[in-house]
């Protein structure tokens, strides 16, 4: 039974998850979850037995000392809640860990619980998965669903993938078989970069969150972030003449993809998007006021994380099975 007695009743909640492993490409997804937590001060409420769902031999228990005692923190995930003000106040119910080594049915069920006692009107889980796309362009990010109702909606892809899956596929499935409306949303992290962090990936996941659920979300130092990383993997890229001419090939055959799309409807899809995003429009969703996310356009980017790192490694033979993506960086929930 889930007992939620500290939790007070929700204002049109939202149920935002993440989790750490297979799933999450750069840590994008997961540092989007947490980036959301700390900007908007969450408090857990609830916490998954880690004994149910984790082997402690892939995912060790960290020992650390809080005044002289030693003390162990349990890998498992974590339920939170915020309340977002401002004109039409409502609560985000963010869930965060690591995704779990059994028991996936169980554990998506006890999340579900959690959603019906709550009140949750829509689960989005956000993803991240390596793909054949250049650091220099924006990031793709695929909104998919299992509903064809809220695909038409919501313009979303009804997700067609078929093969290997994570507990982010899971769990979308779960949620549509209990008539809970679910999403995800995925990030593709070029394959010859993926150590984490990756700004830029979770700056983009956070720009397609506010927009589907209609939230302005504070970024703090995220898009900085963002613009330095990218200058830094222009500097790797730069010493190996091998990765620097891959990445011209995947920005050229990203271009060329891309050509179809500068009609007329898709520029206005774009100008709308840039008016919701302004700051003070009438009727105006998110904006693009300092601390809000913005679509930064597909030059200077991201912050130099390569103290310690070597160059990008050669691009690598892609294999279907052993990454979370097809060829062409489409999400396999």
């Amino acid at each position: 039974m889930i007992e939620l007695e500290g939790v007070p009743e929700l204002i049109d909640p939202v149920m935002v998850a993440a989790f750490e492993g297979w799933n999450d490409a750069g840590d994008a997804a997961s540092t989007a979850v947490a980036h959301l937590e700390r900007e908007w001060k969450g408090e857990v409420f609830a916490a998954l037995d880690a004994e149910d769902y984790y082997d402690f031999q892939v995912n060790r228990p960290t020992v650390y000392l809080d005044g002289g005692v030693r003390k162990i923190t349990w890998p498992t995930t974590r339920l939170s809640v915020v309340r977002v003000g401002g004109d039409k106040p409502r609560d985000l119910v963010l869930v965060r860990g690591i995704e779990p080594s059994m028991r996936w049915r169980s554990f998506c069920n006890e999340l579900l619980g959690f959603a019906h006692e709550l009140g949750v009107e829509m689960v989005v889980i956000l993803g991240a998965l390596l793909g054949d796309t250049p650091h220099t362009r924006p990031v793709p990010v695929s909104g998919v669903t299992s509903d064809p109702d809220l695909a038409r909606t919501m313009d979303l892809e009804e997700t067609r993938y078929e093969g290997p899956t994570g507990i982010v596929g899971i769990l979308q499935e779960a949620c549509t078989h209990a008539g809970v409306p679910a999403v995800s949303l995925w990030a593709a992290v070029p394959h010859y970069v993926s150590q984490p962090p990756n700004p830029k990936a979770t700056l983009a996941l956070l720009n397609r969150l506010e927009d589907l659920i209609d939230l302005r979300i504070p970024l703090g130092e995220l898009a900085e972030d963002a613009r330095a990383w990218q200058v830094g993997v222009d500097q790797l890229a730069s010493e190996d003449s091998e990765v620097a001419e891959y990445v011209q090939t995947l920005e050229e055959a990203r271009d060329t993809a891309e050509l179809p799309e500068a009609s007329g409807e898709a520029i206005a899809r774009e100008f709308e998007r840039y008016l919701r995003r302004r700051d003070g429009a009438p009727g105006a969703g998110p904006g693009t006021g300092p601390g809000h996310a913005t679509d930064m356009g597909d030059s200077s980017y991201l912050r130099d994380t390569s103290s310690g790192r070597t160059r990008p490694p050669k691009p690598p033979k892609r294999d279907p099975e052993s990454g979370a993506g097809d060829e062409d960086g489409s999400p396999d929930d």
